[in-house]
């Protein structure tokens, strides 16, 4: 390795002790004419429970511990801190894998896989792999840095994932593997680096633009998806529009006020997630926790405002895709579409989890993307 840093995450105790005493000093908002639901937001119970977890039985200093027995680093790219997790495979010839998370998430999405994707699999065929993993906090969240000076979005960011695992890594091929943000970030790479990549592997493909706008041609599969997604377009993405446009205004409220914080994002996890799945209180508050001591939740909104402006069109993916989608998840694509878009070797539906993936059933994904790998032969 060249130019990177160790890195280690410590959040002094003072900060921690000024965190509690905000959340033990909570003003919640007037519940008289709360419904007593998700319909309207935030379910008043359900959250008073998380908060009360939070303030006294959560241990940040106990997660914190448990990341740094990862290896991590910070790298300058262009001026851009870089933070990452790089965990080496147990076989001689580790396939390399950067692994892309989204919003309202963190790196922390994919620590769960890592021990299992560096481990040793025998295949069918009695040959070996493991993976060296690799996973960056994306820019403007978490430990990663963020710049002014030009447009920070799914494809930039690609750009700098290509400098890490080429320039800085030395990696001249890899597989990269991503979801929300992070599916569009690996889309992009593909289309930009096709000469670099083994493969991708996604677990959703954004909101396919060409399928929001009715036709008379449509299949059955695609007209199920419209209606999907515009009702979901209707009921569920006001925070989408607030952060493409006005991101600034709601940093102002979730920068100083750690309930503020863990509302926005605990709704989408409620929202988005499976619930009967791994993911737990813990999981979310440790993400939440990245988002708060690091004071990126400004940076991590403005990448919707960003993408909405600045973004080329993918178009078609020619390098080898596998597609796995968890049941839980909002506004499941067609098989059909994905097929015609991208070349589309392994397809598969998971039952347990949502929109976090990894985060909610890491067994499932690493089987998963294992049987991925093997039909790319490397």
């Amino acid at each position: 390795m060249g130019k990177q840093r160790d890195f280690t995450i410590s959040v002094h105790d003072k900060e921690l002790g000024e965190l509690n005493k905000k959340l033990a000093s909570v003003k919640f908002p007037r519940e008289e004419h709360f419904e007593g639901n998700w319909n309207l937001g935030i379910n008043s119970p359900e959250f008073g429970k998380l908060i009360n977890y939070w303030l006294n039985e959560y241990n940040w200093k106990e997660h914190e511990s448990q990341l740094n027995r990862f290896h991590q680093y910070m790298v300058t790219i262009d001026g851009i801190d870089i933070h990452f997790i790089l965990e080496k495979g147990e076989t001689q010839n580790s396939i390399p894998v950067i692994l892309s998370h989204g919003w309202p998430d963190s790196f922390l999405r994919y620590t769960k896989v890592i021990r299992s994707l560096t481990r040793k699999h025998i295949l069918a065929d009695k040959s070996e792999i493991s993976f060296d993993v690799i996973i960056p906090s994306v820019i403007g969240f978490g430990f990663s840095g963020y710049s002014n000076a030009f447009s920070i979005n799914n494809e930039t960011i690609a750009d700098f994932w290509f400098k890490l695992m080429v320039n800085e890594l030395g990696y001249k091929r890899f597989i990269a593997a991503g979801g929300d943000v992070g599916s569009g970030i690996t889309r992009y790479l593909a289309r930009n680096y096709p000469e670099h990549l083994y493969g991708i592997y996604l677990n959703d493909v954004g909101l396919i633009r060409d399928l929001m706008t009715y036709r008379d041609d449509f299949t059955d599969e695609e007209k199920a998806y419209y209606e999907t997604v515009s009702k979901w377009i209707k009921e569920e993405a006001g925070y989408m529009n607030i952060q493409s446009t006005k991101p600034q205004t709601l940093a102002f409220a979730l920068s100083d006020s750690p309930i503020g914080l863990a509302a926005w994002i605990f709704e989408k996890f409620h929202s988005w997630g499976d619930w009967q799945s791994d993911l737990s209180y813990e999981d979310v508050i440790t993400n939440i926790m990245i988002y708060w001591v690091t004071n990126t939740i400004y940076t991590s909104c403005r990448i919707y405002r960003e993408n909405n402006n600045h973004l080329t069109p993918v178009g078609n993916i020619k390098v080898p895709a596998g597609v796995s989608l968890f049941s839980k998840d909002i506004n499941l694509p067609p098989k059909s579409w994905i097929g015609k878009h991208f070349n589309l070797v392994h397809f598969s539906r998971i039952e347990s989890g949502g929109h976090f993936t990894a985060m909610e059933n890491p067994d499932a994904y690493c089987r998963d993307f294992v049987k991925f790998v093997q039909l790319l032969k490397i």
